[in-house]
């Protein structure tokens, strides 16, 4: 994730986003100092909890390459079959360090980090091959600061080397008095504890160097607040197309607002601010339910819609404004307004019958009962 801006001018954290794709990049923080770390001492384990086994393989390697019969030496024939039996002697003495080690060497990178396997990172990058481009990472703060750890490490590791020698020095010269068995296990135990005591340095590197890779991993991905601000219109959208994705999805919710009206049984009005389309299916039970509703030029086309299929239209102020206020489209109506509105299903059930010849004509509703809290101006 290359970056052209400086240093100075990241000063945002990064974001999610960035860290995602950073890590799609394989831009992880790694410590190399861990995972030698984890291979020396795991090496040191291993060595120590089978270097007996492995000290007896070899034994067996000398003594049997050792005692030969004549007849055996002058016959070619023989010489691939002890080659292979004590390859496969050595290699069963070694198998269980080998497999410590193979683990360690797995284990120990992704400790920092975790595991990943990225398929750009294994893209070939030409930039690379730029020698200007080469001499500028060659002198640049980084490889200084690793030239620098280099010589920290070697002046380190060589301290600790010089005292485990001066320690392990009358151990070391007794090996040479001891029998080859006593000797063999020995010189592995002794090579054992040296190297534990090695690795105590490279634990020292590693406990330094880990925090500095954090620390380098997140200096890398800070972001500046212009970064901030137009990966936030990536992610969320332009204003100007997200308010004309808004504009198309009020005109669909619009269109099938539209499409509902005929369904309504009635049609409730400011008379004309307002206008609210009321539906109530009895064998479904519930409360009426608001399929349409609007202001101005919508309550205008809701209430010429209603005209063209014959809904009845009562005008209620005070009601249409509750009702547009408190309900939205396919909700049923609060509860203090059921009586005001099973007032207004009568009536206009009762103006049907009389429009079909089944009844007197219903007198005007007036002073329908609204809760006060429910209750709008104009």
């Amino acid at each position: 994730m290359a970056d052209e801006s400086s240093s100075e001018d990241r000063t945002e954290e990064p974001t999610e986003k960035r860290k995602r794709e950073a890590r799609e990049e394989g831009q992880l923080p790694r410590s190399k100092e861990l995972g030698t770390f984890s291979v020396v001492l795991s090496g040191v384990g291993g060595l120590l909890m089978f270097g007996a086994t492995l000290g007896q393989a070899l034994l067996d390697v000398m003594r049997g390459n050792f005692s030969l019969t004549r007849e055996t030496v002058l016959d070619e024939r023989n010489m691939g079959l002890l080659l292979l039996a004590s390859g496969k002697t050595a290699m069963l003495g070694m198998m269980p360090i080998l497999l410590v080690l193979l683990l360690a060497a797995i284990i120990g990178p992704i400790t920092l980090g975790g595991f990943l396997f990225s398929g750009k990172s294994l893209q070939p990058k030409f930039n690379r091959m730029n020698p200007a481009s080469g001499l500028k990472r060659m002198f640049s703060t980084h490889s200084l600061m690793e030239l620098g750890k280099a010589l920290i490490k070697f002046v380190l590791i060589l301290c600790i080397a010089l005292l485990v020698l001066s320690a392990e020095r009358d151990a070391l010269l007794a090996i040479a008095k001891e029998p080859l068995n006593n000797a063999i296990l020995h010189s592995i135990q002794v090579a054992g504890h040296a190297t534990l005591l090695l690795s105590i340095g490279l634990f020292i590197i590693a406990a330094v160097d880990v925090p500095f890779q954090l620390h380098s991993n997140k200096k890398k991905l800070m972001m500046t607040k212009q970064q901030i601000k137009d990966e936030y219109k990536d992610s969320e959208g332009k204003p100007e197309v997200k308010g004309r994705i808004r504009q198309v999805q009020r005109e669909i919710a619009q269109r099938r607002m539209m499409a509902a009206v005929p369904e309504a049984d009635v049609i409730i009005t400011n008379p004309t601010h307002y206008a609210v389309a009321l539906k109530y299916d009895a064998e479904k039970g519930g409360a009426p339910v608001l399929v349409a509703k609007g202001n101005d030029f919508t309550a205008l086309k809701i209430r010429e819609i209603g005209q063209e299929h014959a809904i009845t239209l009562l005008e209620s102020p005070a009601l249409a404004r509750a009702v547009y206020y408190s309900t939205e489209i396919d909700q049923e109506i609060p509860a203090g307004l059921y009586i005001a509105v099973a007032q207004v299903l009568a009536y206009v059930y009762q103006l049907r019958q009389y429009q079909e010849g089944r009844g007197r004509r219903p007198d005007k509703l007036r002073d329908l009962p609204i809760p006060p809290d429910l209750q709008r101006d104009e």
